[in-house]
């Protein structure tokens, strides 16, 4: 299982799910605590800003990034939960959630896991960059990049509701 989650609601849904890894997405220098049932060696901390476009002065995902992120899922070996989660859980946890489905899911059809993370989560927004590399990597051929784009931006939200994808 794959949850996502706003940062305010991060120690509940490790708690609850009994997680062994953690995925954080945050912009450099913002505070965090990582949980204690989390070990080091099983949390992956990236950081970056949520923007889809360069900006002086502001770090957009990069390909390295979501490359990093390919390789720590990888090692996740599946029998506890995964935990991944950004300061709101809306665009950059759930962009990382949709490819790290995508790829332990090679046959799983694009549209359709897009559909479904739409219904977990009304407010998701998965950060189109994210998406992006993430596709260029698997070599999607934009069918991750279409779908994403199919669902939309999702309903507004300061932050999202925490939710599970099955894998």
């Amino acid at each position: 299982m794959i949850y996502v989650t706003p940062m305010s609601q991060l120690p509940r849904i490790v708690s609850q799910s009994g997680a062994s890894h953690l995925i954080t997405l945050l912009t450099a220098g913002s505070d965090f605590d990582r949980p204690p049932e989390i070990d080091r060696s099983r949390h992956l901390h990236l950081t970056m800003h949520d923007i889809t476009d360069p900006r002086p002065g502001l770090t957009p995902p990069a390909e390295n990034h979501v490359q990093e992120l390919l390789e720590f899922a990888a090692g996740w070996d599946r029998q506890s939960a995964l935990v991944i989660n950004c300061y709101a859980g809306i665009s950059r946890s759930t962009a990382a959630a949709y490819v790290i489905c995508c790829a332990i899911q090679p046959e799983r059809d694009e549209c359709e896991l897009a559909r479904v993370l739409r219904e977990k989560s009304p407010s998701a927004t998965p950060n189109s960059l994210i998406v992006s590399h993430g596709d260029r990597l698997l070599g999607r051929q934009r069918r991750m990049e279409c779908a994403i784009a199919e669902i939309g931006r999702g309903a507004e939200a300061f932050e999202g509701e925490p939710f599970c994808l099955e894998v």
